[in-house]
């Protein structure tokens, strides 16, 4: 033990305690063991210039540049100095400034054509970056400098390093450690080094800290990521072996029975990929010991909405047929939300729900709302106002169309039903809004007309909620007239009130609008005018007048990757749409077992029980008059049921007669008692503490098959990680229907030509008898006119003096300068036209119409072509810039091609540099159309502890050189190695070294942690 004990040497005693506090407090380095493992970050190499080009912003770095300039200036009438220092690499340039008494000594040093290391915090004065009083270390022109000894030969390690201990200081403090990495423990048997061609740990070190070459810094990472990425694996592989150790009850599937009869009643085809992972689960439940089995994306239960159904997004609504993977939507809480399944259901009976404001909104007869049940004398909305009892509504349940419609009225015949407000969300369409929108609302209160005549233009519909409320008073302050607890504007034109309507909906409210000679009278009543009802806003709540038949029309459905599971749809109605494990539960309950599934709220678990329940029919009734000869009982249990259906629901789990439980936390309280529990489902896992998932394992008399459910996609490598002792099954099927979209990375920068390729390809698309888009980040023209006087226009034309000038950063490239130049230029000769948010609704429908009509050949146009753009004759897109859009956004606007038969081209034109983060991004997203995928990317952007989150709090500190996300060929074959040696030898007695680190990374209670989770 006295090899450990020299790597657990505080650092204080070989650096002194100054130095050592810094390193503690700022970098969470307290001994030698964590300074050896604390790795450089990078190399330069001496006559190698670092670009200054690519500095990240608010960052610390360390730059390797020579001086250009240095000058003394006096400020404050010749009281101040200031000396500025300006840096170039030949790629770049970068400002110093130094200020009062410390000018002098970089004076002296800083002299034009010295080179040195600068380390400070990159900012920005006057659009330039600067480093303001950095420090540095001059690298030649002196024979007696430290550096130029250290570093004459070698590569110039450069440290992750702070404010108070720049990257040489962490050099020498590491110098003075370096002779203790001869005392580090090789947790690697001999036998996997030697086969894997890896070096001793005690030279990965050395190598990693001082190497000699770059191959050495290459031995060296490969080194050290197995030692994490094995180390890790162990201590999960032994998680593993330990539970295929213990006794679980095998569950055979039962041919004939109620799984059998379930299938056969499915009003859909299971797809492949739910088919495959079926298969996988159910193996699993056929062995004798526990299933422990992650399952990414659930089967589908088939709720669907016409395509014609609208979505709200963040920019307003879009149609239910137009969403994708990767689709932000807006959630009943205000969040937003990405759609991670989009299950196109073919043609199915619609029905059309009609509120009591005259708002419908249309679905299946299977679809799930949120809905609230009116007690006796609750509030309820009528046509033109609103009254409010003294009663109020009950809590939130979750229901079918079909339950709403067969249940609709009271014994009163009053609506039995009500829906709540959405939460108001701020909206952006990317319009402008050149006038202040409550003078707006005047004017068209007034009977005036605005930018769309007498409309509210979509730029203010999709406003901020400050906005929308604004317009919303002024329109109210000019023309309403108080009626009950609302506003009455009378004889409004038919396109204002659908507006007005569409405005308190949105902000929460209520609307109604009743035809009249002259237009409509419209009735609004907001929760910002202090009408507010009962505690619950039940003032707000619509109810559900009526359930019409529509006819057959083609739906789909999506899911949202969110705990609610829930959307906002048409009018503001707020819709859920589950996923459920239903099949895995019910080959269970055929082998005689009960099945488990724990949702983290009361809502969720209400929504699981009914959807169960609606989609199993008469199977869900067995023991009851009318129910299937091979049926189940399927019960509900939370903490808010009354005394006697709880009664009801303990007694039929402890007899069996319930072979199905959904329920809450309640689920695991002493008092419940199972008569064979056979399998544990968890939805939204990450919602639970550890010891409750626990708990509910334990109630079985031997432990049951656990599945645990996430509507998240996870990376495959953050899967063997974050839930290694989990088998992994992935439901990742893309959206039937689409053609293929091949993506490309434009490097406009590097290779011009590939720019001008590009517009080749365009115009190869429209000779083809084909469409484009060309999609830019900003308008342009709005820039310069607002420019303050004296002050050069963001966007206005200038020649580049330099080639610093030009690595400066420039404005994102606008709609219609790009425009100009591909109608001059490469596209000349083409029909080009634009598209953006500034242009007045009838001319920007008069462009969408000729689009769509073949009458144009290429649409430039801002991101206002995500929504309500539908074109399946467009078959090219053009990103320009695109490293200035998201991960979510660049798939969305890919989404716009590809939509007929012809197959989709999209190019991601960039002018950052190839080794930019920017530009590993946009290749990563051209590589793939994938959901999954599309989320490691995500995750790349993260730091490492992010990705790996709480579940794996022993763990994450010991991360330093593993990529989770990058390294997935290293973690799989640790995996892989990890599995074979603790089957071979559980407790690692032939390998005392890999003990030791075991209990180095993980001490016994942070183990038991990662056991459990």
């Amino acid at each position: 033990m006295e090899r450990v004990a020299a790597l657990d040497e505080p650092l204080k005693k070989i650096l002194g305690g100054t130095t050592a506090k810094v390193l503690a407090e700022h970098l969470g380095l307290e001994t030698v063991g964590d300074l050896l493992h604390h790795y450089p970050r990078r190399y330069a190499e001496r006559g190698e210039l670092t670009r200054l080009s690519d500095l990240p912003l608010d960052e610390h770095v360390t730059v390797v540049a020579r001086v250009a300039d240095a000058r003394v200036l006096t400020f404050n009438h010749g009281r101040g100095q200031r000396l500025e220092v300006t840096l170039t690499d030949g790629s770049g340039r970068l400002q110093l400034v130094f200020f009062g008494k410390g000018v002098h000594k970089p004076h002296k040093d800083l002299l034009p054509g010295r080179r040195a290391m600068f380390a400070g915090k990159v900012s920005v004065f006057n659009r330039k970056l600067q480093l303001a009083h950095p420090e540095y270390e001059l690298l030649d022109q002196d024979a007696d400098t430290e550096a130029v000894d250290a570093f004459a030969s070698q590569l110039m390690p450069i440290y992750p390093a702070c404010q108070q201990m720049a990257s040489w200081k962490i050099t020498k403090a590491v110098d003075a450690v370096l002779p203790s990495a001869q005392d580090a423990v090789d947790p690697l048997p001999p036998g996997l080094r030697e086969g894997r061609g890896l070096i001793p740990l005690t030279e990965a070190l050395l190598k990693v800290h001082r190497p000699g070459s770059k191959a050495d810094v290459a031995d060296a990472r490969a080194r050290l990521k197995w030692d994490e990425a094995f180390v890790l694996q162990v201590a999960l592989a032994r998680r593993r072996f330990a539970d295929a150790q213990l006794p679980a009850v095998a569950r055979q599937l039962t041919p004939g029975g109620i799984l059998d009869a379930f299938d056969a009643r499915l009003p859909f085809t299971l797809t492949e990929g739910q088919t495959k992972v079926s298969r996988e689960i159910f193996d699993d439940l056929a062995t004798e010991h526990p299933m422990h089995r992650l399952l990414q994306g659930e089967v589908g239960s088939g709720k669907a909405q016409p395509l014609d159904a609208l979505v709200l997004t963040p920019r307003g609504f879009r149609p239910m047929g137009r969403l994708a993977v990767g689709s932000e939507v807006v959630v009943p809480s205000g969040a937003t939300a990405l759609v991670d399944g989009v299950f196109p259901q073919g043609e199915r009976e619609v029905w059309r729900l009609v509120l009591s404001d005259g708002s419908t909104v249309e679905c299946d007869d299977e679809h799930l709302w949120i809905v609230s049940a009116r007690t006796t004398g609750a509030s309820r909305t009528t046509g033109t106002s609103h009254t409010t009892g003294t009663s109020h509504t009950t809590e939130e349940r979750v229901l079918t169309t079909r339950e709403l419609r067969t249940a609709l009225l009271d014994d009163d015949g009053r609506p039995r039903w009500s829906i709540a407000p959405a939460t108001p969300v701020d909206l952006d369409d990317g319009g402008h809004r050149p006038l202040d929108p409550y003078a707006l609302g005047r004017t068209l209160g007034a009977g005036g007309h605005g930018p769309a005549g007498a409309s509210v233009p979509a730029a203010y519909r999709n406003a901020p909620v400050k906005d929308r409320r604004a317009l919303l008073a002024g329109l109210l302050a000019a023309a309403g007239e108080p009626a009950g607890t609302g506003t009455l504007v009378r004889a409004v034109p038919e396109p204002l009130a659908a507006d007005l309507a569409w405005l308190a909906r949105s902000l929460g409210g209520t609307a109604h609008a009743t035809p009249v000679d002259g237009g409509h009278d419209v009735t609004v009543a907001t929760p910002d005018e202090g009408t507010a009802g009962d505690a619950d806003g039940a003032a707000f709540h619509r109810t559900v007048r009526a359930v019409e038949h529509v006819g057959r029309r083609p739906v789909q459905c999506i899911s949202v990757a969110h705990p609610s599971h829930a959307y906002v749809t048409d009018h503001f109605t707020v819709t859920h749409n589950t996923m459920v494990a239903l099949r895995a539960m019910l080959g269970v309950v055929d082998s005689g077992g009960q099945a488990a599934m724990l949702a983290p709220t009361e809502v969720l678990a209400q929504q699981h029980h009914r959807s169960v329940t609606e989609m199993m029919g008469d199977l869900a009734e067995g023991g009851l008059l009318g129910g299937a000869e091979q049926g189940t009982k399927v019960v509900l249990l939370t903490g808010s049921m009354g005394a006697a259906a709880r009664r009801q629901a303990l007694l039929d789990l402890v007899t069996g007669e319930a072979g199905i439980v959904i329920g809450t936390h309640a689920l695991i309280e002493d008092v419940v008692q199972f008569h064979d529990l056979g399998l544990v489902v968890v939805d939204e896992q990450h919602r639970f503490g550890v010891e409750q998932r626990d708990a509910l394992r334990a109630k079985g008399k031997q432990p049951p098959h656990l599945l645990v459910m996430t509507a998240t996609p996870i990376p495959r490598t953050v899967a063997m990680t974050v839930f290694g002792d989990l088998e992994t099954s992935v439901l990742d099927q893309l959206p039937a229907g689409r053609s293929p979209i091949a993506s490309h990375v434009v490097p406009a920068k590097d290779k011009p030509h590939f720019l001008a390729r590009a517009w080749e390809r365009v115009r190869e698309e429209v000779v083809a008898g084909h469409q484009a888009y060309v999609v830019c980040p900003r308008i342009g023209d709005d820039e310069e006119a607002a420019a303050p006087k004296g002050k050069k226009a963001k966007d206005a034309p200038a020649e580049p003096s330099s080639a610093e000038d030009l690595a400066e950063k420039r404005p994102p490239l606008a709609v219609l300068d790009i425009a100009e130049q591909l109608r001059k230029g490469p596209l000349a000769g083409l029909r080009v036209a634009v598209l953006h948010g500034r242009m007045a609704p009838d001319d920007k429908d008069d462009v969408m119409r000729r689009f769509a009509a073949g009458e144009l050949d290429v649409l430039v146009a801002t991101t206002v072509i995500e929504v309500g753009v539908n074109v399946p004759n467009a078959t090219a897109m053009v990103i320009m810039d695109a490293d200035r859009f998201g991960v979510s956004q660049l798939h969305q606007l890919r989404g716009r091609v590809g939509r007929g038969a012809a197959p989709g081209l999209c190019l991601l034109v960039s002018e950052m540099p190839e080794a930019s983060p920017a530009r590993a991004r946009l290749a990563a997203v051209a590589a793939t159309l994938d959901g999954f995928e599309l989320s490691r990317i995500d995750l790349e952007q993260r730091r490492e502890g992010d990705v790996l989150g709480q579940a794996q709090s022993g763990a994450r500190s010991s991360l330093r050189m593993l990529a989770v996300i990058e390294d997935e060929e290293v973690i799989a074959a640790a995996r892989e190695e990890a599995t074979a040696l603790v089957a071979a030898d559980p407790e690692l007695t032939g390998c005392p070294e890999l003990r030791t680190a075991l209990s180095a990374l993980l001490d016994d209670e942070r183990e038991q942690y990662l056991d459990k989770g």
